[in-house]
């Protein structure tokens, strides 16, 4: 047995055994009995309550009625069978009838039935409780728990009952909810002396938070409404508490360690670019900048995330701030995660830079070979002030004479051995200041913890002149109408995009759809009255490229496409985007698609083409994208519906930690209080080195806190 019963297999835990501790393992990766204890319940039903037969509905979570068993029968292979004489093995259900003063219900078992018989006696009241449910018209209550009226459930005193997250298999194995509910109390009664409360009692008492053994308690066997509700809380903060404190630990510690170089000045080129410009930056772009000022003047290395939506004006302040570095002697990179985002870059950027004297340079893997050597030696002489490319910036035998500023686009994109590589490519010794840029909204919450060792900038408003897209959803008997309403556009002169999913680069049925769909297209608008390009993953980066400037030069009307051109392709021509199975995108992808017209100076349209036949989520999705375009609203209801995953994508990857309790889409204040917190505690001792902070120290060396660094570049 380990020195400390919270390391107990769970194997030895009283009414466990090897066959049940192998299901808490594959099933519910549990595989201690501490592991166990916090193992929360996921709602609670009150069992102190009961419900007449007739208030009895099949939408009703969990109920509990009190009544007399009058019929009990059992059912065979055949139909009813007389028992007198029948092995049980060949019972496949019993039947009991029982009634109130209200009414008559049907309690059904399928398992167990030999047992049940002998625990039931007609004309004797029993509690039952269960799940309502409707079959073949008539209300019944399968498998219920049973327990004799007026006795108190085994191992339970309390009125409130905790409903564990569950498995077939696990059910299938008779690992029921009130096996659940024994198992605790057992694992209550081992563990509780062993547990030490990690939470300092100064912070306890500070924010009201109850001893850890009054939580562990009462989130398995409330005493009342009350003390749940304490419990609750006190576990959410603990759990965001110690994530928040493992993040800002790696934070302080990189930030004492890693000096960053000093820029105290903005520089000429600085002034003339933002002098020059034909518009005013909005207040956020205004206040965003100030952040990073304050950053590169500070002598520690900057590593700041900035957030904007689509079209909130990223690249403006990603030129500013490179000419800041240029303005003190450095030379800015910015590496964008795809050919054609880069090149859009460098012309942007180009127009910004005429009249400052800086040269910018662009730098990808189709730049032939007599530019390379330009630009290496361009980049070698410090004569290239900003370098614009993809992953070809990383290469070896590209060499800086000082670099001091690396800006990242779309950083989700890159992998961290492709970050550290840029990262690594100082010349003076100190780290280049580090700004990552996204146009996927992550909600707040979720910044915090996957780039809760981060600073976070967001650009919360668009610049002005921005039209609103108007969206509209339609499914395949409007095609028609869809057509007619694109020829109209182009013959106003605009141009389309057609957009198909492609949930995995290879799979071949998406690529069928994409080809369907473009000779679908090609036969609606015929050459040489409409002019289509085609662009996809499978394509090589010279077609892709010709297909993309057809597009952006205005030589064709119509771009066919697969998700390849969510991010940051700018045509202001473009007015109408047409997302075809638009069910099958997440909301934030669909945003991002969205975010690609809008650009110029015309109405734009999103139309979102869906089957007949959508789930309830579907349903909300696409009714969510047609009532907003606020990107962080859709974010956070993305993050709702799906959970924190991947919110980028069609695929869940999930949180870097797994939160027991606590919810990134409901416990946003509580998020903020426990960061705070944090803060506090390691403002005044960075290394919880102190003897209060011990439990502290102690409990983040846990292997659930080594949380995946989603966002240091080194």
């Amino acid at each position: 047995m380990p020195s400390n019963t919270l390391d107990t297999d769970i194997q030895f835990l009283p009414g466990v055994g090897p066959k049940r501790a192998a299901l808490f393992k594959s099933e519910l990766n549990i595989h201690t009995a501490g592991e166990l204890l916090r193992f929360y319940p996921h709602r609670y039903v009150d069992r102190s309550r009961i419900v007449p037969i007739a208030g009895i509905s099949p939408d009703m979570a969990y109920v509990q009625v009190r009544a007399e068993v009058v019929e009990i029968e059992f059912f065979g292979k055949t139909g009813v069978m007389e028992l007198e004489g029948t092995a049980f093995n060949a019972v496949k259900r019993m039947r009991v009838i029982v009634k109130d003063d209200s009414g008559l219900l049907e309690i059904v078992f399928f398992k167990g039935i030999k047992w049940m018989a002998g625990k039931l006696k007609k004309g004797q009241e029993y509690v039952f409780f269960g799940k309502p449910s409707l079959f073949k018209g008539h209300l019944n209550m399968v498998h219920p728990e049973v327990d004799p009226a007026g006795a108190q459930a085994s191992g339970r005193t309390e009125s409130m009952t905790g409903i564990y997250p569950s498995t077939e298999k696990l059910k299938n194995s008779g690992i029921t909810n009130k096996t659940m509910t024994k198992l605790m109390s057992a694992a209550l009664d081992m563990c509780l002396p062993d547990i030490e409360d990690c939470i300092p009692k100064r912070l306890l008492m500070e924010k009201g938070l109850v001893p850890i053994h009054f939580a562990l308690r009462n989130i398995h066997f409330p005493k009342d409404a009350s003390a749940l509700e304490k419990s609750q809380y006190r576990l959410k903060f603990e759990e965001l508490f110690l994530l928040q404190l493992s993040l800002l630990k790696q934070k302080y510690i990189r930030s004492r360690n890693e000096h960053g170089i000093v820029m105290p000045k903005v520089g000429d080129a600085f002034n003339i670019c933002y002098g020059s410009l034909p518009f005013d930056l909005t207040g956020a772009q205004k206040r965003v900048i100030r952040e990073i000022r304050e950053d590169m003047k500070s002598g520690r290395q900057m590593n700041r995330l900035l957030q904007g939506d689509v079209g909130s004006g990223k690249t403006m302040v990603a030129v500013l701030t490179a000419l800041i570095a240029v303005g003190n002697g450095f030379q800015a990179c910015i590496m964008a995660p795809t050919e054609v985002l880069a090149q859009q870059h460098f012309r942007n950027i180009s127009k910004y830079l005429q009249g400052t004297g800086v040269t910018p340079a662009l730098l990808t893997g189709s730049s032939k070979a007599a530019e390379r050597r330009v630009v290496h030696q361009g980049l070698e002489d410090g004569s290239i002030g900003i370098i614009v490319g993809t992953h070809a910036l990383i290469e070896d035998n590209v060499v800086f004479r000082n670099l001091g500023l690396s800006i990242i686009d779309e950083q989700h994109r890159f992998g961290v051995e492709q970050r550290a590589k840029l990262w690594r490519k100082t010349s003076c010794g100190v780290p280049p200041h580090v700004l990552v840029m996204t146009a996927t909204p992550i909600p707040r919450t979720l910044a915090m913890t996957l780039y809760g060792d981060l600073d976070v900038s967001v650009i919360d408003e668009l610049p002005p002149g921005r039209k609103p897209v108007q969206t509209m959803a339609a499914t395949e008997g409007k095609r028609l109408a869809l057509y007619r309403f694109m020829k109209d556009q182009i013959a106003l002169g605009r141009q389309i995009f057609v957009v198909y999913p492609l949930i995995f680069e290879s799979e071949k049925m998406d690529y069928k759809n994409l080809e369907m769909g473009y000779e679908q297209i090609v036969k609606a608008f015929p050459f040489p009255d409409y002019r289509i390009a085609i662009v996809h993953g499978q394509q090589t980066n010279e077609d892709k490229k010709f297909n993309m400037d057809a597009f952006s030069s205005g030589k064709a009307d119509i771009l066919v496409a697969t998700s390849v051109i969510e991010v940051g392709v700018d045509v202001p021509n473009a007015s109408v985007m047409v997302i075809e199975s638009a069910e099958r995108f997440g909301l934030s992808q669909l945003h991002q698609l969205r975010g690609r017209v809008g650009r110029g100076s015309e109405k734009s349209y999103c139309i979102l083409m869906t089957g007949h036949k959508l789930s309830k989520e579907s349903k909300h999705r696409i009714a969510l994208m047609c009532a907003t375009e606020n990107g962080f609203e859709l974010a956070e209801e993305d993050m709702k519906m799906r959970g924190p995953g991947d919110l980028e994508g069609t695929q869940q990857s999930g949180l870097p930690i797994e939160l027991g309790i606590a919810s990134l889409a409901k416990d946003g204040l509580i998020l903020n209080d426990a960061r705070q917190c944090a803060q506090t505690v390691l403002a005044a001792d960075p290394e919880l080195s102190s003897a209060e902070n011990s439990g502290l120290a102690k409990e983040i060396r846990k292997n659930k806190y080594s949380v995946r660094d989603y966002s240091k570049i080194s």
